[in-house]
């Protein structure tokens, strides 16, 4: 079972083939370059719409794909195997009919929980364990400070990259917002007011 689908787990499982779990862009990602290297990759999702939680760029790349089969609304029951896995038993959760598929590998890429405990309740997070950023942090407008978009429920500590609530969970996207936190980290040191609605700069995702 691996939770990363990178050149070494490739090599691993080449000629094998592998199933892997899960809806997003990392899932959809690691079904196209294990296709690469595995003669059969199977992608389950526990629902029926596979665009509902991935780009449609990778929807439409693993539907030209042969040799990958998109298993909709099944989840995993029962892993098969003694001393390594031989095959999954799943279930189709509209009928409750269950199949044996083989695979020797299974990525699972079912989302993961922010690492925020460390912070002791200092500043705001959603349900989820999100940290919450600009206007749903807290809006200071009445006292005429307007919360910058990364500016977190404390004032002048600022939260960039997946660990923010309503990220897009893309590396881009992280880079881009962290190059825009220091500079609103100068803007709060040096007194000056902080834009709500700041974006990065062309370029700053480089």
């Amino acid at each position: 079972m691996y939770y990363a689908a990178t050149q070494m787990e490739a090599m691993l499982c080449r000629g094998d083939p592998v199933v892997v779990v899960g809806g997003g862009n990392s899932a959809g990602q690691a079904t196209l370059f294990m296709s690469r290297q595995a003669p059969m990759v199977r992608l389950l999702i526990r629902h029926d719409d596979l665009a509902r939680d991935m780009s449609r760029y990778l929807v439409d790349r693993i539907a030209r794909t042969p040799n990958v089969e998109v298993l909709a609304c099944t989840e995993v029951r029962e892993l098969v195997g003694d001393n390594a896995l031989e095959a999954l038993v799943v279930a189709d959760l509209r009928t409750g009919e269950q199949r044996r598929i083989e695979a020797r590998a299974l990525f699972v890429f079912i989302g993961a929980d922010p690492h925020t405990g460390w912070l002791g309740g200092q500043v705001e997070l959603d349900e989820s364990g999100f940290i919450l950023t600009g206007p749903s942090a807290v809006p200071r407008a009445e006292h005429g400070l307007e919360p910058s978009m990364l500016e977190t429920s404390l004032p002048g500590v600022f939260a960039a990259g997946d660990v923010r609530s309503g990220s897009v969970k893309r590396v881009a996207s992280a880079v881009g917002e962290g190059a825009m936190a220091v500079q609103l980290v100068h803007a709060h040191l040096n007194g000056r007011p902080q834009p709500s609605n700041s974006h990065p700069r062309q370029g700053a995702d480089r």
